[in-house]
């Protein structure tokens, strides 16, 4: 089974983001690899992906640039918050076959929770990547919170023309608990269904909008049926921390429960969502959702249902579009491949 590998760089981050805080404290996400990087052969196959992480993975060019070259990988992926994109030397990029850029949508919002000016600095690397001819893949990576319209949020992201993808995640783990269910019902839903519509009305004129959250529930309709977490977490995508331990989830740093192993002995068991998700009629497009969030609760278990009524609510909205798109594909309006979307791929979580 091909995997995806999220290679944790460093724990050191150059933002402080509202919802996450900055860095990490360098005794639990060492800020460089502690590990012998020629370890990772054993357990990294050249049919995986890898995706470097962090932090801020830029911060650490010396082990990145070491892994490009030592160790084989089908695709080479990463996540940053491309304030320092234009200080890596060219060379790299020409290895790199995804990028995902972490802005929030409209300048406002996104300088509201990542800080002064990074709207700027973003799109100024989206840029800069194209202008030296990189051709790989770059998507925009939104975190939305209770400032956030989604329909005017990606919307605006699609209509820069410089992403492939628009993805987004809730922010329902790392921040206290918000009114979360009074702006999902008022704003957020709402403007799913819009997306949803203008999806379709796409669609129909032959163009397939790549946003992740609805292409990734299609490709669940069209293509299979999940066998857990749509991002893979915990079965066929692992992080390694830069300590060297291997976790069934790239954010559960500091959690006992998400240790499967070590660059040592590779990974020595998977870690899976139990009830009530796969009791649940929405399992087979969700797949639980969130690793994290399932073994966690943060929000407490009302938190935790109130976040599956929103989810399920989102993915009634594209199910109901499925048998149009379905006719869409069979009269040639649109071709079945182009909505192919695997986190495994990009690592996009699929599910909001």
């Amino acid at each position: 089974m091909r995997r995806l590998w999220f290679i944790i760089l460093t724990g050191q981050c150059n933002l402080r983001c509202r919802y996450c805080g900055g860095s990490f404290p360098e005794s639990v996400v060492p800020y460089k690899v502690k590990y012998d990087i020629d370890q990772l052969r054993k357990i990294v196959h050249e049919r995986d992906n890898i995706c470097f992480y962090g932090g801020e993975p830029l911060l650490n060019l010396e082990d990145l640039a070491n892994i490009i070259m030592k160790i084989r990988a089908r695709r080479f992926i990463i996540q940053t918050n491309g304030i320092l994109v234009q200080n890596v030397p060219k060379w790299i990029w020409n290895f790199i076959d995804c990028v995902l850029l972490s802005i929030d949508g409209v300048e406002e919002i996104t300088d509201k929770y990542r800080g002064r000016g990074v709207y700027r600095r973003v799109i100024e690397a989206a840029r800069y990547l194209r202008k030296i001819g990189y051709n790989g893949e770059i998507i925009a990576r939104m975190t939305v919170t209770e400032d956030s319209d989604i329909y005017r949020d990606v919307t605006h992201l699609i209509s820069l023309g410089l992403f492939d993808k628009v993805h987004w995640q809730l922010n329902v783990i790392w921040y206290e608990r918000w009114e979360f269910e009074k702006w999902a019902w008022r704003s957020y839903l709402p403007g799913i269904k819009r997306l949803v519509k203008l999806f379709l009305d796409y669609a129909e004129r032959g163009i397939v909008l790549k946003i992740v959250p609805i292409t990734g529930v299609l490709t669940e309709i069209f293509f299979k049926d999940l066998k857990g977490v749509p991002c893979g977490a915990g079965y066929s995508a692992f992080a390694i921390n830069s300590d060297g331990r291997i976790l069934a989830c790239p954010i559960a740093v500091r959690e006992s429960w998400a240790v499967v192993g070590d660059v040592q002995s590779g990974v020595k068991k998977i870690v899976e969502v139990s009830e009530p998700c796969i009791s649940c009629s929405m399992f087979k497009l969700c797949g639980g959702r969130c690793l994290y969030a399932y073994y966690e609760r943060s929000w407490g278990e009302d938190g935790f249902s109130a976040v599956c009524e929103v989810t399920c609510e989102y993915l009634r909205y594209i199910v109901s579009i499925s048998e149009k798109v379905r006719e869409l594909i069979r009269s040639g309006v649109i071709k079945r491949e182009e909505l192919f979307q695997d986190g495994i791929e990009d690592s996009t979580e699929i599910i909001p």
